[in-house]
């Protein structure tokens, strides 16, 4: 079983490279199988996710190469509508290739998806939306069967809850659709529009403004070259892992705005933050001020992927952080483990009260999903003496070499 070992007290310093994000990746991939040809994806990052992604691409029929960032996915001969149940359950974001296999194939199989448990996370917002454009959908003991006779046709969707992943199914799934698609309430998350700038550039017709997007169905999409964002959150967690070392470093790469909620945070509890352009810079001079009311929403608000690391450096902060949780319930998770390095925090419902504490312990701690993972590894740089790391497969789901990055910045930190 692999761990990350880490010894703490070590100020970081020094400059890195954000990689492409994790959440535009995965509905990119699955975008790939709606063109007959090759499609080339750049700034693909080298995480867990993505290589599950790969293999449902490959269990379709698609041809995959993969080199140095660079993801190329042939889907002229795509002869598969199943996804296996085993790479279902490794992810939630496997949900997102339905609405996609049904546009391509008229037909889908899959079980229920996996990924992080945070809660109820229902798809039935996904599945009501594919009924609306025409998909049949019923149960067959565990597995999910749809099909479309005919094609599926446009409609109007009001989502009740900006659901990101339901928001990327519905583009998937109309972008070839007969007709016009509305979608009231659509999310606005930077990865949406990542994911409409590679339909555009395969030939969709999609266009949005504020939360109502117009998908115009086209009779067929080509190949194109596409270039993924940065990660808005992994870019977040290793702002937060300077800070909560008392350093200073720059990130290089990223773009500023797309997580201008965090950066304003992290100013507002005392950090120097500066950003232009591609690169954003944190100094941090003693101890950091508590956030009295951090509340989670949907973009352009505080992303709740951004909540655990931001909670772990709070934890040493001068005087009370009051964090409200209003997307997925049990997304506290990373709080006991927290706790045992020393950290004082109370749980009520969806609300955590931080009373910051001088300084954490290095302990034996589990990590319990990806961002709480996160969340340990940066409560760890900030602790006194050794952290030991269990269940490291969460965080690779959605960091790429975290150790090496970190280590680049002057980190002790090893995976054994």
């Amino acid at each position: 079983m692999t761990k990350l070992y880490i010894e703490g007290g070590r100020r970081l310093e020094g400059t890195v490279m954000v990689q492409g994000a994790k959440n535009s990746i995965l509905p990119i991939l699955a975008a790939s199988i709606l063109p007959d040809g090759e499609s080339v994806i750049e700034n693909c990052p080298a995480i867990s996710d993505t290589d599950v992604a790969i293999r449902i691409l490959k269990g379709l029929g698609c041809s995959v190469s993969r080199e140095s960032g660079v993801i190329t996915v042939n889907s002229e001969n795509i002869n598969g509508y199943e996804i296996e149940d085993s790479l279902m359950r490794k992810m939630r974001s496997s949900i997102m290739f339905l609405g996609a296999i049904v546009a391509k194939t008229g037909r889908a199989r899959i079980s229920m998806p996996g990924g992080c448990e945070l809660g109820p996370r229902p798809i039935d917002l996904h599945l009501k939306a594919l009924e609306k454009l025409g998909a049949k959908i019923y149960d067959d003991r565990g597995y999910l069967e749809c099909s479309c006779e005919g094609g599926l046709r446009g409609t109007e969707i009001n989502l009740s809850f900006p659901s990101v992943g339901a928001t990327e199914n519905i583009m998937l799934a109309a972008a070839t659709a007969k007709g016009t698609t509305v979608i009231t309430n659509a999310a606005r998350e930077p990865e949406i529009d990542d994911l409409k700038r590679f339909l555009n550039e395969m030939g969709a017709k999609i266009s949005s403004d504020g939360g109502q997007m117009v998908i115009e169905g086209v009779k067929r999409l080509y190949p194109a070259v596409h270039r993924v964002i940065p990660d808005r959150i992994v870019a977040s967690t290793y702002l937060a892992a300077i800070a909560a070392t008392g350093g200073r470093g720059k990130l290089i790469g990223v773009e500023p705005m797309h997580f201008s909620s965090v950066i304003s945070t992290l100013s507002d509890a005392g950090a120097d933050v500066r950003w232009s352009n591609d690169t954003v810079e944190i100094r941090t001079n003693g101890r950091l001020k508590g956030i009295r009311n951090l509340r989670t929403m949907p973009y352009p608000g505080f992303p709740t992927d951004a909540q655990a690391p931001l909670m772990a450096l709070l934890t040493c902060a001068k005087g009370d952080s009051v964090f409200v949780e209003t997307i997925f319930e049990n997304r506290f998770k990373h709080v006991n483990e927290l706790i045992r390095m020393g950290a004082k925090i109370t749980v009520q419902d969806r609300v955590a009260v931080v009373e910051g504490v001088q300084r954490l312990t290095g302990a034996r701690v589990e990590s319990t999903d990806l961002r709480g993972g996160a969340a340990l590894v940066v409560a760890a740089l900030a602790a006194e003496g050794r952290t030991e790391i269990d269940n490291v497969f969460h965080i690779d789901r959605g960091y790429e070499a975290i150790e090496e990055k970190l280590a680049s910045l002057g980190a002790d930190i090893k995976r054994i």
